[in-house]
């Protein structure tokens, strides 16, 4: 009788299982960098190595057990997949305490040394799957359950399997404890499964809206308490997270889903929390109206080129971090080196810098500082996605919801909510500012610009701002009866310096539109409203002042009331602070002001310093501004322009140094020195010849 075959050895069983199972499947799971950043806070490293003593990875396995034993559900839905998971845990957890006690760790057999080894990598799986759930949106989470279900049910199995193979016998466990072990084992092998029920009413509700059925208040207030979505602050943080996920394409799958949802949250967030009220960071009054600076930005977050706070930043080869529009121009002026370290870069591409963008957003917030949108008169920036149906039928329903809410609101409270509702919405996207302005949201605005409440005042005025960005847009606040007065009101008398730079570039989005631009300069509350602001508002202020005086400037007719109104004194008095004061000149000259500017005390002399120590745009639009002053005004320019000390420096080093255009303007502006010095040695020379004095000196000759 043959003798049967020899039972494997418990080290070739555990090698037979290592071996034997494929990729773990987290490398086919969706990990975002936020996640990644939050499983490595949680998860530690892993002390399996040749060296790590036994005792370790026992106090290890003992943590990490106790760890998952107390780890919650993220979302209600998930609540039975995490409790089995805890329940699992807290067996291990005793046996592993039971192990500690009895001070076997440094006698373990090879066998159960590479079991409990491979334990601990199962447990930190599972503490990896634990907080990536947590890191995620609820949604995300509910429309992928079915995938975090299986890699639970996985991991649970690898775990049993662990169990099974783990030398009872040798390590001399008590009956109880081999007991623990046992029921552990039987326990990870009953699959729990996800809920199915939840999901299915939400993918339903999808389609409904898609369909243009509005959802019923009752039934969508129950989804969103199973989910877990039961009070504004929560809802707010569900659709930012699902907002940021979207971005970072981290479930390609679902993503038209998660579009959709996030339209059907901000409907929900109206419906059932009335409007929610406004956060601290959006109602606080950041600025006072006695010329208080704004708080400044971390150096980190500054671009190194305009010293302005990014807005777009992105990583050249080098490894620097600039603001998008800042290298790009640099780029454009034929350079090809990094402007920080000066090396040569080996290519121009741009790789955008999400993370250091993210915490830029969340500084802005917190301070207050607006970042709504994208700049007036630049194009906006694609979307990640295209809007499916369901989400454009879901932002109509918000956009209709919110304009009727806040037509037949007589409180003023609820105003308040409806205003900063309707604004947030207007922040993104031109889907939801064309619904919002169909639905007629100018004209309940306007009146809300003379409110003495700062708060309401703020939020109004920047709704109008993320409106003004769409052109259809731009004709209903132009045509809303009083919109023009109530923007100059809040310029001239606004609570807030926010309020009033908002208004001012207000003012420049509307006039992006040729016969407005022409409309808004002939208003003499308009010019003086802006021209105000320059002189006397604090820097991101007069940053938005200036580039709608430089809008407005664009149209030769309003040069005249412009330059009236002081708007080439309070230009001159910024030139030093902000790069679109010398453009501001530039136009103004170029369009009847010269006489205007050369006749002011110094202007001619600090072009030409501006022209030396600015920045590359303001170098350039000085030495534009000098040009047009020698052309339109001629010699009482030019003899302005050389009696400043160390001009000819200042040209010769422009035509080396500057962009191609400002390479062109310093050369004729060179050029225009050079005939006023050769016309000045004639006169000269021909006044010497008709009445010669004795000893006189040759006249100084200018270096070209």
């Amino acid at each position: 009788m043959p003798l049967p075959p020899p039972s494997p050895h418990p080290c070739h069983l555990i090698h037979s299982f290592i071996h034997s199972r494929s990729l773990p499947s987290e490398f086919a799971f969706d990990w975002s960098p936020a996640t990644m950043a939050s499983v490595r806070d949680v998860v530690p490293s892993s002390p399996y190595s040749s060296s790590a003593p036994d005792g370790e990875v026992l106090r290890s396995l003992h943590r990490l057990a106790r760890d998952l034993s107390a780890a919650e559900a993220p979302a209600p839905f998930l609540r039975e997949v995490f409790a089995a998971v805890a329940r699992r845990a807290r067996l291990l957890a005793a046996v592993f305490d039971d192990l500690l006690l009895c001070g076997v760790a440094g006698l373990l057999p090879r066998s159960a040394s590479l079991c409990l080894r491979e334990t601990l990598l199962v447990l930190q799986r599972f503490k990896a799957l634990v907080a990536d759930c947590a890191a995620r949106s609820r949604m995300r989470l509910l429309l992928q359950s079915d995938e975090v279900a299986a890699r639970a049910r996985e991991l649970q199995h690898d775990l049993a399997t662990l169990i099974d193979l783990l030398p009872v016998a040798e390590l001399g466990l008590a009956d109880d404890v081999a007991d623990l072990l046992a029921l552990a084992s039987r326990q990870c092998r009953q699959a729990v499964a996800a809920e199915q029920e939840l999901k299915a009413s939400v993918l339903a509700l999808i389609q409904e809206v898609e369909r243009e059925i509005v959802p019923e208040r009752e039934r969508l207030e129950g989804i969103l308490e199973e989910v877990g979505i039961n009070d504004p602050a929560s809802c707010s943080d569900e659709i930012e997270t699902l907002e940021r996920e979207i971005g970072d394409r981290v479930a390609e799958r679902w993503t038209s889903s998660m579009i959709a949802l996030v339209g059907l949250l901000r409907y929900a967030k109206c419906v059932l929390f009335s409007a929610a009220t406004p956060r601290l960071v959006d109602s606080k009054v950041d600025l006072d109206d006695d010329g208080a600076e704004p708080p400044s930005p971390p150096p980190d977050f500054r671009c190194p080129i305009s010293l302005d706070l990014m807005r777009d930043p992105v990583v050249t080869a080098s490894g620097q971090t600039y603001d998008s529009e800042s290298i790009t121009r640099w780029f454009g002026s034929g350079k090809s080196t990094c402007p920080k370290t000066g090396q040569v870069l080996s290519n121009l591409e741009l790789v955008p810098n999400k993370a250091l963008k993210n915490l830029i957003s969340r500084w802005c917030r917190q301070n207050g500082i607006a970042v709504d949108g994208c700049e007036p008169g630049k194009a906006e920036p694609a979307p990640v996605a295209a809007a499916n149906k369901a989400a454009l039928e879901a932002a109509r329903m918000t956009a209709s919801f919110l304009v009727k809410k806040l037509s037949a609101s007589f409180s003023p409270e609820a105003t308040k909510r409806l205003v900063h509702e309707i604004r947030q919405l207007a922040k993104s996207g031109s889907d939801n500012r064309a619904f919002i302005g169909e639905a007629g949201a100018a004209a309940l605005l306007v009146p809300l610009l003379h409110s003495e409440d700062s708060v309401l005042q703020l939020n109004a005025i920047t709704a109008l701002l993320n409106l003004s960005i769409l052109e259809a847009n731009k004709r209903r606040i132009m045509h809303a009866e009083g919109a023009v007065e109530a923007i100059c009101h809040v310029m001239g008398s606004g609570a807030t310096w926010r309020a009033k730079e908002n208004a001012a570039a207000t003012v420049l989005s509307l006039a992006a539109v040729h016969t407005y631009r022409r409309r808004l300069g002939r208003n003499p509350r308009v010019v003086e409203g802006v021209v105000q602001l320059v002189r006397t508002g604090p820097s991101s202020t007069k940053k938005d002042a200036l580039a709608a005086l430089l809008c407005l400037s664009g149209e030769r007719e309003n040069v005249g009331k412009l330059v009236e109104a002081g708007a080439a004194e309070a230009a001159l008095s910024a030139i030093s602070e902000e790069e679109a004061a010398a453009a501001v000149l530039a136009s103004l000259a170029k369009r009847g002001g010269a006489e205007a500017i050369v006749k002011i005390d110094g202007a001619v002399a600090r072009l030409v310093a501006e022209m030396r120590r600015g920045t590359e745009w303001s170098r350039e639009c000085s030495a534009a501004a000098l040009v047009l002053l020698c052309r339109r005004v001629g010699a009482a320019a030019v003899t302005q322009v050389m009696a400043v000390s160390g001009v000819e420096w200042a040209i010769w080093e422009l035509m080396g140094t500057g962009t191609d255009r400002a390479r062109l303007k310093a050369a004729s502006l060179g050029r225009a020195c050079r005939r006023w010095a050769a016309a000045e040695s004639a006169a000269n020379a021909e006044q010497s010849t008709e009445c010669p004095t004795p000893g006189a000196a040759p006249p100084a000759m200018v270096v070209s």
